[in-house]
């Protein structure tokens, strides 16, 4: 990379590392958090599927909220008290 597209980077690499390490932060139980150094692209990667995992958590949470809620009589249950009981779940 020729110095003047590096200088005209929108992150230097320190802010960049930075970034990385507040990403592989976020990561629960990852293989990033061993002490070794992991590679930022490796933390993105897991970042990505983390994401994409919890997408799909709330995808299946939704799902299974309506499936339940369609399933109450609104008529003899108060709807607010149902959904404070799901949620303690």
């Amino acid at each position: 990379m020729s110095s003047s597209r590096r200088s005209s980077s929108r992150f230097s690499q320190d802010e960049i590392n930075d970034l990385v390490l507040k990403l592989q932060s976020l990561l629960p139980n990852s293989s990033s958090r061993c002490t070794s150094t992991v590679p930022a692209p490796k933390i993105v990667e897991e970042t990505c599927n983390y994401i994409r995992m919890l997408h799909n958590e709330v995808d299946d949470l939704s799902e299974r909220l309506s499936q339940i809620l369609a399933s109450v009589d609104t008529n003899t249950v108060d709807l607010l008290d149902t959904l404070i009981s799901l949620l303690q779940q």
